[in-house]
């Protein structure tokens, strides 16, 4: 099995696209991190905005807090992600000033 047909775990969509920035069809390669958290918002033309919950640790109180960060990545066309959906993305060159990601897969595709 090639790196295009199982990115980390996850297949390939079923449909195809003609991006260039696309991981599956594309001239985009994945490395270094793999982002797991919830679609937030997909507004912009091959943007979603990706936030995910973690924990950290406050020393003071020696408990933990709840925090949130948001990441933007490039969304390709071939892959139907819904708002609210869980999505896996990965890090990849630096596609514009924001995006170092790509969205490889989503949860229930």
């Amino acid at each position: 099995m090639t790196r295009k047909q199982s990115i980390l775990g996850t297949k390939a969509p079923s449909r195809s696209c003609e991006d260039p920035d696309c991981p599956w069809h594309g001239t985009v390669s994945t490395r270094g991190k793999l982002v797991y958290g919830r679609l937030v918002s997909r507004k912009a033309r091959g943007l979603a905005v990706i936030e995910r919950d973690y924990y950290q640790f406050v020393s003071k109180y020696s408990r933990y807090e709840k925090r949130k960060s948001r990441i933007h990545a490039h969304l390709a066309p071939c892959i139907s992600a819904k708002e609210g959906q869980q999505v896996i993305a990965a890090e990849c060159r630096p596609l514009s000033k924001s995006i170092s990601f790509v969205v490889v897969g989503a949860q229930g595709e």
